[in-house]
Parts: C-alpha cells; sequence; structure tokens
C-alpha cells in the first residue's frame, strides 16, 4: 500500500523539481491560495471589532480628514498608544479603497502575506541545511520543505486572527519577521553585494518594525541576532560585514523624524505616554489590568499555533542545542533550524518576563515556530535520526492525532462552554443553532480518525498534510460563518444605529453611549462620543446635561434598553432606532 501510494506523487515531485519554472508557477499558485483563504477571504466583509480596532480605524480617518500626519487623534483626543505607520497605511488605502473596513484591515493582511512569502523563499534557500546530509534525489524536499513551512506560517489562529484585524500587531510581526528573514539571508549569502542588499533591507524593516510599535522594534531582533552569533561564536565577524554604521544612518533617516516632530509638537505629554505608560510601564508593570501567571505564553502557544504546537518540544529536541561545537562548525546556510530557535527564544522569554501580558505580544514568534516545525518533516530519506528521536517523533504524531480528537469533542461540545456577552445575550442559543460546532466536531474527527488510520498502515508522512487540509476546511466552513454570525449579532447593530445617529444629528447634539464604551459607534457615526460605563453615572449625566441647557438643546443616548428605563419619565424621549441588544433614543425636555 505504501509503495502504491508514494510512487505516483514521488515521481510527479521529482519531475516538477527538475522543472523549475513550473515547481515555481506551482509554489506560486499555493502560496496564492493559502494567502487568500487565511487572509483575503471576506477580509472587508465583517464590521469593525470593538474595542481596539475601530480605535486605529478612526485615528487613521482623523489623519487622513484633517492633513495632521503628525499626531494620532481618536474621539478629540491625542492617542499615543502607538507610533504612526499603522495609521499612515490606513489612510494610504482610504485615498485608493474609501473609508471602509478592506482598507482598515489590508496592511495586516498584506503584512502576513508578505511574510508568508519570504518564508517560503528563505526555508527554500536554506530549509534543508539541517543535520542531515543532502542527496541528489531529494532536491523535490526544496519546495516540500518550503510549501509546508508557508502554509504553517499562515494556517494557525493567532496569525490569521491578526492578519484579519486592523491593528499594529500583523504589521509589527511581519516587519520584524522579514526583517530577521532578510538578516538571515545576507549571513547566510557568501556573495558580498548580494550579502549587503539583503541587510539594507533588514535595515529598513526594522525601521519600519519602530514606527509600528517603538523600540521593541529594533530591541528584539537585537536580542535575537547577537544571541545567536555570540553561541555560534561570530559575533565580530558578522557585525563588520553588516556595516553597522550605514545601517544606523539608514533606521535613524527612515524612523526617527517623526518621533523628532511628535515630541517637539507635543512634549512631555508624548514622552510620558508612549514611553513612559505603553514601553516601560507595560514590561514594569501591570497596564490595563492585563495580568496573567508565568506560564500565560505555554498556553497562547500551545492554543495559538495549534494543531502544530505539538511538535514544537519535538522541533527544539532535534535541534540539540546543547551541541554548540557541532554548530560553531556548520556553514551558515545550515544553521536556519538554529536561528528560529534563537527567534522563538528570545520573544517567548521577553514577553514572559514582561509584567503585562496579551495574547498579540507573542504572534512574532510564530514564523519561527513554522519553521522550526517544518524542517524536521523534511529531512531527506537516508538520513537515519537516533532511535530515541523516531520515539519522540512517534508519540509527538499520536499526540497529534489525540489533539485533532480533543479538538473535536471540544468543538461538539462548544454550546455548553460558550460564555456570557452583554453585547449578544442569546450568544448561547445562535452558536447552537447555527449547527457550526457539529460541522467543527466532524471535520477534527474525521482528521482525527484519518490520522490515526495513517499512522497504524505506516503513512505517517501525509499527516501534516491532512492536518492543513482540515484547517483549511475549519477555515472555510467554520471560522469564517462563525464571524459573520458574531458580527450579525454583536457589531452590526452598532453600525446600523452609528448610521442613524449620523444622519439624525443636529448641530452640537451630544452622543453620549452608557454602559459600554465601544469606539466603532465614533467611526461609522463619525461624530465624537461620550463615553460612561457605569449606568447611574450616566443617567444622572443625562439628566444633568438636559436640565441644564436651553430648552431647544437635546441628546442622543445609546444603551441597552434595560438601563434607558432609569431615564426621568418627566425627560421627552424619542426612539430613533434599535438593533440588537441596543436602544439609540433623543431625550429632550
Amino acid at each position: 500500500m505504501k509503495k502504491s501510494l508514494n510512487r505516483p506523487l514521488i515521481s510527479w515531485l521529482n519531475n516538477t523539481a527538475n522543472r523549475p519554472r513550473q515547481a515555481l508557477i506551482l509554489a506560486m499558485l499555493w502560496l496564492l491560495f493559502v494567502g487568500i483563504i487565511a487572509f483575503f477571504w471576506h477580509l472587508g466583509s465583517i464590521s469593525l471589532i470593538d474595542e481596539t480596532e475601530p480605535l486605529f480605524a478612526e485615528a487613521a480617518r482623523q489623519m487622513k480628514l484633517t492633513g495632521d500626519w503628525i499626531t494620532p487623534f481618536f474621539n478629540g483626543e491625542t492617542r499615543f498608544d502607538k507610533p504612526p505607520l499603522i495609521y499612515w497605511l490606513m489612510a494610504l488605502f482610504y485615498h485608493v479603497l474609501g473609508v471602509n473596513e478592506w482598507a482598515v484591515r489590508l496592511p495586516s493582511a498584506l503584512a502576513a502575506m508578505s511574510l508568508v512569502g519570504l518564508g517560503f523563499y528563505t526555508i527554500w534557500l536554506f530549509g534543508l541545511h539541517t543535520s542531515a546530509p543532502m542527496v541528489k534525489i531529494e532536491n523535490r524536499r526544496y519546495w516540500l520543505s518550503a510549501s509546508l513551512g508557508a502554509a504553517i506560517m499562515a494556517l494557525n489562529p493567532e496569525t490569521i486572527v491578526w492578519a484579519r484585524t486592523g491593528v499594529s500587531d500583523m504589521l509589527l510581526s511581519g516587519c520584524m519577521g522579514s526583517a530577521l528573514l532578510c538578516w538571515f539571508c545576507g549571513y547566510a549569502n557568501s556573495v558580498a553585494k548580494i550579502k549587503l542588499r539583503w541587510y539594507v533591507a533588514f535595515y529598513v524593516l526594522i525601521a519600519a518594525a519602530i514606527l509600528t510599535k517603538g523600540p521593541v522594534g529594533i530591541v528584539i531582533p537585537s536580542l535575537i541576532i547577537v544571541s545567536f552569533l555570540f553561541y555560534v561564536g561570530n559575533l565580530r565577524e558578522v557585525f563588520k560585514e553588516m556595516h553597522l554604521i550605514l545601517g544606523s544612518l539608514i533606521v535613524s533617516a527612515v524612523s526617527l523624524p517623526w518621533f523628532g516632530l511628535v515630541i517637539a509638537r507635543n512634549g512631555s505629554a508624548y514622552i510620558n505616554s508612549f514611553f513612559g505608560y505603553h514601553n516601560l510601564e507595560r514590561f514594569t508593570g501591570v497596564v490595563n489590568h492585563h495580568s496573567a501567571p508565568w506560564y500565560y505564553y505555554f498556553i497562547v502557544v500551545f492554543l495559538g499555533f495549534a494543531p502544530w504546537s505539538i511538535y514544537l518540544p519535538l522541533a527544539v529536541t532535534k535541534i540539540k542545542f546543547q551541541a554548540r561545537s557541532h554548530w560553531q562548525k556548520q556553514e551558515r546556510g545550515y544553521q536556519l533550524s538554529l536561528f528560529a530557535l534563537f527567534w522563538f527564544l528570545a520573544i517567548f522569554c521577553f514577553f514572559t518576563i514582561a509584567v503585562t501580558k496579551l495574547p498579540s505580544y507573542v504572534l512574532p514568534l510564530m514564523p519561527a515556530s513554522a519553521i522550526l516545525v517544518a524542517l524536521p518533516w523534511s529531512e531527506p530519506i537516508p538520513y537515519q535520526p537516533s532511535w530515541k528521536y523516531r520515539r519522540f517523533f512517534y508519540i509527538s504524531r499520536w499526540l497529534n492525532v489525540g489533539l485533532l480528537l480533543i479538538l473535536g469533542v471540544a468543538m461538539f461540545l462548544l454550546p455548553r462552554l460558550v460564555g456570557v456577552d452583554p453585547a449578544i445575550p442569546n450568544l448561547r442559543q445562535l452558536v447552537e443553532q447555527s449547527g457550526l460546532p457539529i460541522i467543527g466536531g466532524i471535520i477534527w474527527a474525521v482528521c482525527g480518525i484519518g490520522g490515526a488510520v495513517l499512522l497504524l498502515s505506516r503513512q505517517g508522512q501525509w499527516l501534516l498534510r491532512l492536518n492543513i487540509v482540515a484547517f483549511i476546511a475549519f477555515v472555510i466552513f467554520v471560522m469564517m460563518p462563525a464571524a459573520f454570525l458574531i458580527d450579525e449579532a454583536r457589531q452590526v447593530p452598532l453600525k446600523e444605529l452609528s448610521a442613524i445617529a449620523a444622519a439624525a444629528h443636529v448641530p452640537n447634539e451630544e452622543i453620549i453611549m452608557i454602559g459600554f464604551k465601544k469606539p466603532s459607534v465614533v467611526f461609522y457615526s463619525q461624530l465624537p462620543v461620550t463615553y460612561i460605563k457605569e449606568t447611574n453615572a450616566g443617567i444622572s449625566y443625562v439628566e444633568k446635561l438636559i436640565k441644564t441647557k436651553s430648552a431647544s438643546f437635546s441628546a442622543m443616548v445609546l444603551a441597552q434598553p434595560k438601563k434607558l428605563v432609569k431615564l426621568d419619565p418627566a425627560l421627552n424621549s424619542q426612539q430613533l432606532g434599535e438593533a440588537g441588544a441596543y436602544t439609540l433614543l433623543r431625550v429632550t425636555k
């Protein structure tokens, strides 16, 4: 059975490998397919997701509207959370596509797609240069290894979620990851002119990373590269060839002018907010209640990189980190897996030490994880690893099958596991009635059972490809329909009421949202909004406002109906709209 299953495919792959143009076309089609499914399919069909995404979208809209490209604003206040690159890109796409969800999310999607493409190229060049010897018959595995690595890099929950979200996290991951890949291509290249070009690209991308999230854009890559070079013992040699003075000039020329301009305009307010609160304090203290235990990122990586995370211990073990003398003797082009390990560990340890913790912080280690996982599956056939390693590989495959079956069971039980969302009071019923948990459960259960059959029939080399097929099916038939379902219940009502508010708004009329802070209302209404989270305080604010103003004064109030019953009956109220969990009223004397 094994020969009949593998022989036609091996023959076709070998023929493809001997035809570079055909192989390149097939690789590009595969990357295009994976990228469309993971990043671009229905990218702009879902409303902006509260609370973070509309903050970026509206700050970019304000830049486009006012022509102020230096100081970001949201709802009439400065927004110093992030540097401007994400806002600039969104505003640029606003000019091309209009102010819509597509323009908001395209920077993230394009950053993810560029990273996956460069990841494919890097693995294709250096992916087989591991501890195994190269043999002529395995030339086809250049393409196989690169295709697997690119697919895993794109098809994991963490990457898909942030590539489809209009915030700065995916742009940072794209710039930082692409910079590190460019650096390795320069490091491993033997031609001086080509080496310099890769290093220049590295410096430009580092500058872009700084303009995306600040100092972290250069601190983490520097930590990765310095620790890697120190380990392999050629720190001074590589620093000389990197043209550090030229690189410093490039990074400074690209990234520093904006920081100089924004500080000149806003002074200590910007310095204290961005460098103090959003950088130093996030690392040394808890910001916005985002605290978590020390093992938090073990859980995040396990779930965010599932199902491939099951192979990370195997991949790390294979590298034999303790054999430093072995790695120091290797040619540079053979060190991609080792570099990926330093990439992974540096980011993981850096943010584990940081006190403030968020799932998106470890997004930049996902490309390294994909490289680590893809390489062991692409070893040349004649290479025979140790018995202990083969046993570990065998156990990991069965753990993969077990994880798939657990995912299937979890999907079947999902309606019972769904929590409470005040914005969607009937969330559990919606999930159950949609039938999506059953579809998802079937996909993962079939994948798990199929994986077990493959292992029992000694066809384990197909297991990773089965994971990819199942993941693509899950995205198409479960993840995207679920996104539409949640959007229809959670965000569309706010979008509709915001449109009503914009159409009915009269000059000097204040819009007040009580009980929630949903920045999407500002973006979709294109009007300032007063947010008051506590219900009684919000009701008191409205009543005082109306009673102290002139007889012609009015205000719009957006809240849940059960909260609006507390309004003073002496006030006149006119219902302008009702959708989902919200009601929009105009209140007058």
